[in-house]
C-alpha cells in the first residue's frame, strides 16, 4: 500500500481530525492518486476562491452566526493548507513555515508582551505596529508605507488607509469645514457638467473627499446602505 492509500484509511477512520490531518488530506487531493481538478489548481486559478471565502467569514461575524463562522474559518484554513502545499512541492516553503514565521511575526510585534516595553493603551501599542512594520519592511517614507497598501482591497478602504497614513506623515487634506466646502462645490458642479466623463471625474472626486472625510468605515457603511435599499426596495411594476 502507497502513501496516498495509507492516508486515505487513516483520514476517513480518523474520529477526531487534526491540524496534521489537515495537511494530510490536502497533501491527498493533490496526489497521482487524489483528484484531477486539485492537482491541476496553481496559486492564480483558485486566487478568488480565498477572496470569496474570506468575505463569507465577514457575513458570519456580521450576522453573529457561530456556525457559520466555524465553517467558514475551515474554509480559509484549507485555502492557506492547499497554497502552503503548492509551495512544498516546489520546494520553497511548507505550512510549519508559515505558522513559524506567523508567531515570530506577532512575538516581535507585541514587544510589550514579550519585551520590555511598556505601554498606556491600545493607543501606544498601535503605534509601535505601524513603528516595526515599517522598519521590517524597509519603508523610510509615507509614499513607500502608503504604496503597500494592496491595491485589491476594497477600494474605499484603501482610500481610508492611504489617508490614515498620510495624515501620520503631517499631511492635512483640510478641516471638516473645508472638506465639506469642497463636497458643495463639487455638487454643484456635477450639474454643470457637460459630458458623461467630466460626471464621472467629479463624481470619483466626491467619492474620494468623502471616504477621506469619514470618521466612520465607509466600505461598512455604503454596504449597510445598501442592505437598507434592498430591504426597502419595491419594484415599480409592484407598487401599480
Amino acid at each position: 500500500m502507497n502513501r496516498t492509500d495509507e492516508l486515505k484509511n487513516k483520514l476517513k477512520n480518523e474520529q477526531k481530525h487534526s491540524f496534521e490531518s489537515l495537511r494530510e488530506l490536502v497533501e491527498v487531493l493533490r496526489s497521482e492518486g487524489g483528484c484531477p481538478w486539485d492537482r491541476e489548481q496553481t496559486h492564480a486559478s483558485i486566487r478568488a476562491d480565498i477572496i470569496e471565502e474570506t468575505y463569507e467569514v465577514i457575513e458570519a461575524i456580521d450576522n453573529s452566526d457561530p456556525v457559520l463562522l466555524r465553517e467558514e474559518l475551515g474554509d480559509v484554513m484549507f485555502q492557506v493548507m492547499f497554497h502552503s502545499r503548492i509551495e512544498e512541492e516546489d520546494g520553497r516553503f511548507t505550512v510549519e513555515d508559515v505558522v513559524h514565521d506567523i508567531c515570530e511575526k506577532m512575538i516581535v510585534r507585541h514587544p510589550h508582551v514579550f519585551g520590555t516595553v511598556e505601554v498606556s493603551g491600545t493607543g501606544e501599542v498601535l503605534d509601535n505596529w505601524d513603528k516595526i512594520k515599517t522598519e521590517e519592511k524597509s519603508r523610510k517614507t509615507a509614499r513607500q508605507a502608503m504604496e503597500a497598501v494592496p491595491k485589491q482591497l476594497p477600494t474605499l478602504m484603501r482610500v481610508q488607509k492611504i489617508a490614515k497614513k498620510a495624515r501620520k506623515d503631517g499631511y492635512s487634506f483640510g478641516s471638516d469645514a473645508e472638506l465639506t466646502a469642497k463636497l458643495s462645490a463639487l455638487t454643484a458642479s456635477l450639474a454643470e457638467a457637460a459630458s458623461d466623463e467630466e460626471k464621472q471625474c467629479i463624481l470619483n472626486e466626491i467619492v474620494f473627499t468623502s471616504a477621506v472625510m469619514s470618521k466612520a468605515d465607509t466600505e461598512q457603511a455604503v454596504g449597510e446602505m445598501t442592505d437598507e435599499f434592498i430591504r426597502t426596495y419595491e419594484s415599480p411594476e409592484e407598487s401599480k
